[in-house]
């Protein structure tokens, strides 16, 4: 089992920043991604960006350029930085980690969400 708490969601004015963070707990050694996800009201949850135990990264295109994901793997936190947000940018975000248990056993686990509110 895995564990993971958001923190840092908020009102934030256009054009403002936030660091969203998401700290992990359990069996996180057979931890190989973290990713964010985002959800507005009536619409679906969507990738924002994930970060895999490599290193590498994948973003939204509606985020490039604005938001950064990265990892303390000392910390077993992963962030969410934030950038230029805009009023498109309003949803619950989630932290997602995928879990390998063995080759044929992977799991997803999800935090209970964050809330981020830019207003027009």
């Amino acid at each position: 089992q895995v564990q993971l708490v958001e923190s840092g969601g908020g009102l934030v004015q256009p054009g403002g920043s936030l660091r969203l963070s998401c700290a992990a707990s359990g069996s996180i050694s057979g931890i190989y991604k973290m990713a964010w996800y985002r959800q507005a009201p009536g619409k679906q949850r969507e990738l924002v960006a994930v970060i895999r135990s490599s290193g590498r990264t994948n973003y939204a295109d509606s985020v490039k350029g604005r938001c950064t994901i990265s990892r303390d793997n000392a910390k077993n936190t992963a962030y969410l930085q934030m950038n230029s947000l805009k009023p498109e940018d309003t949803a619950v975000y989630y932290c997602n980690a995928g879990v390998r248990y063995s080759v044929l056993e992977e799991y997803d686990y999800w935090g209970q969400g964050t809330q981020v509110t830019v207003p027009s």
